[in-house]
């Protein structure tokens, strides 16, 4: 970011006679065309061009209205024609004209253009000086609108209420809280703080600022609130997360008489899709219908997504099929909604349809001919990641190379973590270097792909470029750290980035470091010094860290540290069906029986499903579903005979089936149950393995952990058939290659 000239404001910062009134061009003066149509005028300017003689002058009135058409269809092209032809007629001269022409240049989006004619103004006054403001701050160049506020106080220029508008609203864009918060005191100094523009951009900025109690103070000094002073307050308490508040205030404008527009609706739906006040929103959506606004897209677009947001699939999909135009923002919504319903759903079941409904919502947007656009690609890379669906993440890769979007980072972050979630960490590699900016979330981001690929000598090499590169890590990135030194046993670095973390960065660990230095004390059967972390916490344990010291106490044995474990673990009344099933697995094995049926009757009291046992398989975009339960799959007797044969192979080369603990789906019930009961996933590889080619890997996606027994048998397939496998459980990518798994061999859930 440029660096930005210091701030000073010395003396009274002098103010237009009428402060209160929003600089406009005079509306009142009698307009006259050569031909009498304005859109002809536009179009056929060379007719004039040629008719009339150098030299000629013209009334300003000729020129605004052609002007104001340039603006509005943002025609760079016709206000060039219309600039030269004024240049032609000696109009040039005229200060009103040439303002004029500083306004269609800037929202035409051309702010060289525009900088250029403000620069030879014959004369400068506070509205061509806002002009130009507002153009460069609108284009996305708030610095060199504050820049453009400081010249003009510096040649004694008045600014008004909408000059003051507009550079609070560079520095709401650039969270300049210091040159608003003196912009503030200069508006309060002369007594406009209750005008309605600038009410408005005060309230706004604070709500920008995260001050939401000054945000409201704003606008209650606002004199005459109209509907942008409410729907600016509603939209604040939305930002900065109280949604009541922003409830009531919308039950209070509609008491009050205001007239609603349909950012008010989209506003007030916003808050209801947070809170999922599905009720309350369908009410707003009818009260849009009655005030006329049936059909407005913005409106359908956001009831749609609310609809999405409660779970209410059929009625967002209806009212999408009915709606007559959509756009970009329509379909990303559906995308969207349906992705974050994969988050919200009960079960990695659900949770995957899901996915896969919406890769199908953007194949039609696809075929429908609308172009996606930035957070389409990285929505929809997201859920490629979540699916493990590579070959559709490479056809959206070369979307994002074909449209362009490859260069924005957020896209290119998304590429990455599409192909490491996907088990390619070196194309997710060679993407982060093609990255033409990163930011700390891309390194933060490489650095875990590495971590979680057991690439770990990679990703502490990669911490120190980022550091070397200028660019400050964040808790998350220390996280990633911890984990790589975990994974690779290095406690001497992990404890040296450790206190790094805290002197140099003065990061306070959360409870995922903790976890992660944990699990490396585990990994080295390091018990005691594992235990002994967690009284350094400074707080609670939470039951990731007594899962993964009670899998370490299972590990090595200490069966009676294990049993404590347990106990402060079942204290906090986990919400983790697995996590259940992890001590019923453990308390079967050694027979304890009473505890077994304490730990079902916390089950059946906190109301948990079935624990359901399904892996996906993609091939060639197919999905093919396998479960135990499920006598459905393709060719059963084909792949149940191979995976016999595969287990007598393994057998000879010591590999020892174990009998696994598991619930039953039908009753609850934990039972041993013979190997010949074959896991999803080893249907899944099994199947995989008869309809591919061997240099094709296989890509899984399973509804819960992989079991101990099953981790061992998938190493002797990858090693055997010298096969890439990949399977993303509930808890972790496993990446199988030559008998060894990028997790280090410790799964930690279900042993």
């Amino acid at each position: 970011m440029a660096s930005l000239p210091s701030v000073a404001f010395n003396g009274n910062l002098k103010l237009e006679p009428d402060i209160r009134k929003t600089p406009t061009f005079d509306k009142s003066q009698n307009v006259s065309y050569p031909n009498g149509d304005l859109e002809k005028n536009i179009f056929n300017l060379k007719e004039p061009l040629s008719t009339f003689n150098e030299g000629t002058q013209f009334e300003s009135s000729f020129y605004v209205p052609l002007l104001q058409e340039c603006a509005a269809k943002r025609s760079l092209s016709n206000a060039q024609m219309v600039h030269a032809h004024i240049v032609k007629t000696g109009t040039y001269g005229d200060e009103f004209v040439m303002t004029s022409l500083v306004n269609v240049y800037g929202k035409c989006g051309h702010m060289e253009y525009a900088q250029m004619v403000f620069d030879r103004l014959p004369g400068r006054n506070v509205v061509s000086w806002t002009g130009l403001m507002t153009g460069y701050v609108h284009n996305s160049q708030p610095e060199a609108g504050i820049r453009v506020f400081i010249q003009m106080l510096e040649v004694g220029a008045y600014p008004t209420s909408y000059t003051f508008g507009t550079i609070l609203s560079a520095c709401s864009s650039l969270v300049y809280v210091k040159l608003g918060k003196q912009l503030h005191a200069y508006i309060v100094k002369y007594g406009i703080e209750s005008d309605t523009s600038v009410g408005n951009a005060l309230c706004s900025f604070y709500s920008k600022s995260k001050s939401l109690p000054s945000a409201v103070d704003t606008f209650r000094r606002i004199e005459e609130k109209n509907v942008v002073s409410w729907t600016t307050v509603i939209s604040a308490c939305g930002d900065n997360g109280d949604q009541m508040m922003g409830l009531r205030y919308f039950m209070i404008m509609l008491s009050e008489d205001i007239e609603l527009n349909e950012f008010t609706f989209t506003s007030i739906l916003s808050l209801c899709c947070v809170i999922h006040a599905l009720e309350v929103g369908r009410q707003i959506h009818s009260l849009s219908i009655k005030l006329g606004f049936q059909g407005n897209l913005l409106i359908d677009n956001s009831i749609m997504y609310l609809y999405l947001k409660c779970g209410f699939v059929k009625e967002a999909n209806k009212l999408f099929d009915e709606m007559d135009s959509v756009s970009s923002v329509t379909w990303n919504a559906m995308i969207a909604g349906h992705a974050q319903m994969m988050d919200l759903a009960e079960n990695r079941v659900y949770a995957h349809h899901s996915g896969y409904q919406a890769l199908n919502i953007f194949l039609k947007m696809h075929r429908s001919g609308t172009k996606p656009d930035l957070f389409t690609l990285s929505s929809v890379l997201s859920i490629c990641s979540a699916l493990i669906a590579l070959d559709q993440g490479e056809q959206v890769h070369a979307q994002t190379i074909k449209t362009g979007f490859l260069a924005d980072v957020i896209v290119g972050t998304a590429l990455v973590n599409m192909y490491s979630k996907c088990g390619n960490i070196d194309k997710a590699a060679t993407a982060f270097e093609e990255m033409h900016k990163r930011t700390m979330i891309s390194w933060t981001s490489m650095i875990s792909n590495f971590a979680q690929h057991g690439r770990s000598q990679e990703a502490l090499q990669l911490f120190k470029e980022m550091l070397s590169a200028g660019e400050k890590p964040n808790k998350i990135t220390f996280v990633g750290v911890f984990s790589a030194c975990s994974q690779a046993g290095l406690v001497d670095e992990a404890l040296e980035y450790f206190e790094m973390m805290k002197k140099t960065y003065k990061i306070k660990p959360i409870m995922e470091h903790y976890a992660c230095l944990i699990d490396m004390y585990v990994r080295l059967g390091r018990l005691e010094e594992a235990f002994d972390l967690t009284k350094k916490i400074g707080c609670e344990p939470n039951d990731v860290i007594w899962s993964l010291l009670i899998a370490g106490c299972r590990s090595q044995g200490n069966l009676e540290l294990g049993y404590y474990a347990a106990e402060q673990l079942l204290k906090l009344k986990p919400k983790d069906k697995e996590t259940y099933v992890m001590l019923l697995n453990m308390y079967i094995s050694a027979e304890r029986w009473q505890d077994v049926s304490r730990v079902r009757k916390m089950m059946k009291a906190e109301k948990f499903g079935k624990l359901q046992d399904w892996s996906w398989l993609s091939i060639k975009d197919k999905v093919y579903s396998f479960s135990p339960k499920n006598w459905s799959y393709p060719l059963k007797i084909e792949v149940e005979h191979y995976l016999g044969l595969l287990l007598d192979e393994f057998k000879s080369k010591g590999y020892q089936s174990q009998n696994q603990q598991v619930i039953n789906e039908e009753d609850d019930e934990a039972e041993p149950v013979s190997s010949a009961v074959y896991h999803s996933e080893q249907l899944a590889i099994a199947f995989g393995l008869l309809q591919t080619k061997k240099d094709v890997p296989l890509r899984i996606v399973k509804s819960s952990s992989i079991c101990s027994d099953c981790h061992t048998f998938i190493k002797f397939v990858s090693e055997t058939t010298d096969r890439k496998i990949v399977i993303c459980d509930s808890k972790r990518l496993h990446r199988f290659v030559n008998g060894h798994c990028s997790c280090g061999d410790f799964n930690n859930l279900i042993i």
